[in-house]
Parts: C-alpha cells; sequence; structure tokens
C-alpha cells in the first residue's frame, strides 16, 4: 500500500514538473500577445487561403516551441485577436510534435546502443532497425498530416457553426471599423501599465490552465497504479491493429508531456515502430489533462471533432506505415533469385 502512494505521488509531481514550466512561458507570451499586438496586424498576417492558413499554423511550433500545455494559452489569445480557428487547431496540434526540443528529444530517444542491429530478435521486427533521424522524421510527418487533416474538418465545422464552436472566453471581439485617424483611436499607455496589464493577463490564463492540469494529472497517476509500460508489452498481440491501438490506450492514459515522451516510446523495445510512432503523435495531441484543458476554450462539439478525427488518422496513418515498413523492410520471397 505505502508503494502505490508514493508511486502515485511521484508520478503526480513529475507530470506537474514536466509541464508547470511550459505553462508559465505559455502564460507569459499569451499576455504579450494580448497586450502587444494589435487584432489588425493579427488578421494582416495570416495568409487569405484558408488552406495555406491551416498549413502555416501547422508549423507555428517552429517560431514558439511549446509543449501541449504551453500551447494552450497561446492559442487561447491567438483565437482572441482574430486567427482563424482552423489555423489555431493546427498549431494546437503539431506544435508539441514539430518543433527543434521535441525532435531533439525524439532523435536522443531513438539513438540505437551499439550492437543493437545484431541482435536477431529485435532485427527480425520490420523496420525496427529504423535510425532515429527516421524516426523522428516519420514523427513530425504524420503529426503535420494529422494536424492538417484535423483542421480541415475544424474548418468545415466552423463553417456551418461559426463562433458558436467556442466558450466566450475564447471568441475573438469584433474588429474595429477602420477610421481616418487610426493613430488617435487609442492613446498610448505608458509602460508600468502595458506590463501590469501583461502580468494581469498571464497570471489569469496561467490560474486558469493549471487548475485542468492538476486533475488531468491527478488522473494520469490513478491510471498508472494499473497499467505499465510493461503491462502493455506482455499484452500486444501479433495483430499490428490491435498493438496500435493499444499503444494509443496508453498515450492517452499516461498524460506525457511531448518532450519527455520519446523516451518512453524507445523503451518498448520488442514493438513494431508503428505502434511506438502512434504513441508519439496520439499523446501530445490528446490525452487525460488535455481534454480537460480543451473545456476551457471549446465546446463539446468541436472537442469531438477534434477527437474522432486525429484518433481515426493516427490509427490509419500507423496501419499505413506498419504495412509500408514491412514490405520494405521484408525479405526476398521464398524461392527468389539471390
Amino acid at each position: 500500500m505505502e508503494k502505490n502512494v508514493e508511486n502515485f505521488i511521484v508520478v503526480f509531481t513529475s507530470i506537474l514538473y514536466e509541464a508547470l514550466p511550459f505553462i508559465v512561458l505559455g502564460a507569459v507570451i499569451a499576455g504579450i500577445l494580448e497586450e502587444m499586438v494589435p487584432q489588425r496586424v493579427i488578421a494582416r498576417l495570416i495568409p487569405r487561403s484558408r488552406v495555406l492558413a491551416i498549413a502555416f499554423g501547422g508549423l507555428l511550433g517552429l517560431v514558439f516551441p511549446m509543449c501541449e500545455c504551453g500551447i494552450i494559452p497561446i492559442m487561447r489569445r491567438l483565437l482572441r485577436k482574430g486567427v482563424p480557428l482552423s489555423t489555431c487547431v493546427a498549431y494546437l496540434l503539431a506544435g508539441p510534435i514539430i518543433n527543434v526540443i521535441v525532435m531533439l528529444s525524439t532523435w536522443v530517444a531513438f539513438s540505437a546502443p551499439p550492437g543493437f542491429g545484431k541482435d536477431p530478435t529485435l532485427s527480425a521486427i520490420p523496420g525496427a532497425n529504423l535510425t532515429s533521424l527516421e524516426m523522428v522524421a516519420l514523427r513530425v510527418g504524420l503529426g503535420y498530416l494529422v494536424a492538417f487533416g484535423t483542421a480541415l474538418v475544424v474548418e468545415w465545422q466552423y463553417r456551418k457553426h461559426g463562433n458558436r464552436l467556442l466558450l466566450p472566453i475564447a471568441q475573438p471581439p469584433p474588429i474595429p471599423e477602420a477610421t481616418g485617424d487610426e493613430a488617435t483611436a487609442e492613446p498610448p499607455r505608458p509602460f508600468h501599465r502595458r506590463l501590469g496589464n501583461i502580468t494581469e493577463t498571464a497570471l489569469h490564463d496561467f490560474i486558469d490552465i493549471t487548475v485542468f492540469l492538476i486533475l488531468g494529472a491527478l488522473l494520469a497517476a490513478l491510471t498508472r497504479q494499473f497499467f505499465s509500460p510493461a503491462d502493455i508489452a506482455d499484452r500486444a498481440l501479433k495483430n499490428p491493429e490491435v498493438t496500435i491501438l493499444l499503444m494509443m490506450g496508453f498515450a492517452v492514459l499516461l498524460c506525457l508531456c511531448s518532450e519527455a515522451d520519446a523516451f518512453v516510446a524507445a523503451s518498448f523495445t520488442t514493438l513494431p515502430p508503428a505502434s511506438k510512432l502512434a504513441f508519439l503523435v496520439l499523446g501530445p495531441m490528446m490525452d487525460f489533462k488535455l481534454y480537460l484543458m480543451y473545456t476551457r476554450i471549446f465546446r463539446p462539439r468541436l472537442i469531438w471533432t477534434i477527437i474522432l478525427a486525429v484518433a481515426t488518422q493516427v490509427f490509419l496513418y500507423s496501419v499505413a506505415t506498419h504495412l509500408v515498413l514491412t514490405t520494405w523492410f521484408s525479405g526476398p520471397p521464398t524461392g527468389a533469385a539471390p
């Protein structure tokens, strides 16, 4: 009993310690966006073509390298500035994967130890000898495809329902009409007042999001008392579709930070790469804590649209990846000429 309580506390605190620095950074950036960047300027930076805007949003993680927790307050402020919902969703989903920090951690986690390729047990797994750079490329590529496809679905929903998909706190205010003397529309504010507004906005976002991070961390810590990586590896069947679904469920339950999850995925040495990719792509897009955080921005209709679109694409792309790797790394047919 004492061991279980100790494990619960360790898991709970580790999730908080991993996520809190990024929530603080995200809240600060959100406060700066709210106070310093005019809404009209943001609107002009987004491409007019909605498809190009979604493609642009999927790459914003290269500019704002945040984990999934830190992105949420930034995205909410971008919505308030008039950035299209589909563009923000593309950033929300792809940003935790397509950033330098996460790509570097994935590369390090999947760097094969010396003699790995000589292990006949592991070499028998199709694609088990993928290089770390190939794993990074697959994770980034699949993550971008899933984010782009989901954002297109969200855009279709937005054309039908508009801002009713968002809670009032995330809905953008109307852009004021341009006048002949825009410069005098709002008098410049002193630095100390701007700093106070930034601090107030950042503190509000930090408290609002942290409450739901704590609830998600509690759920994840409780779940890990019943499931472990060893359980998934032991119960993984030879059917690749079942293994992929198991790893997707594990990603939702663990609530790992995108900057640390690659080390957990790499520890499943006996699983095919496609199963690990399902874990690495789905986790930063959907888990317990993220679902609770989404409820502070999105209406239920939009939340379930995102969940279904993301889960379906991750499963299909992972199965397709497994088939490609199996074909690619399988030997010549029996009886074929050398």
